[in-house]
């Protein structure tokens, strides 16, 4: 495996959702590749800090422009 396999698979790897031997092989990787690991390690901690908070509501006049935007797609679609 290659660095880019690495970040290619890295959202499935922290999700467990590689099959064991990929998942072997990219654990064998980070085993030797300090950048890979300094990556993974990261990811990791910042899927853990934003997973445990509650989403911050949008200011309102984003709310809006979102609901516009959405509501125009729809529109155009139908």
């Amino acid at each position: 495996m290659v660095c880019k396999e690495v970040i290619r698979e890295l959202s499935n790897y922290l999700d467990g959702e590689l099959e064991p031997a990929l998942q072997q092989a990219l654990e064998r990787h980070l085993e030797h590749c300090e950048d890979c690991s300094i990556v993974v390690s990261t990811a990791r901690k910042t899927v853990e800090l934003y997973c445990g908070q509650e989403p911050l509501p949008l200011p309102p006049e984003i709310q809006r422009e979102i609901d516009q935007a959405l509501a125009g797609k729809l529109h155009r679609k139908r």
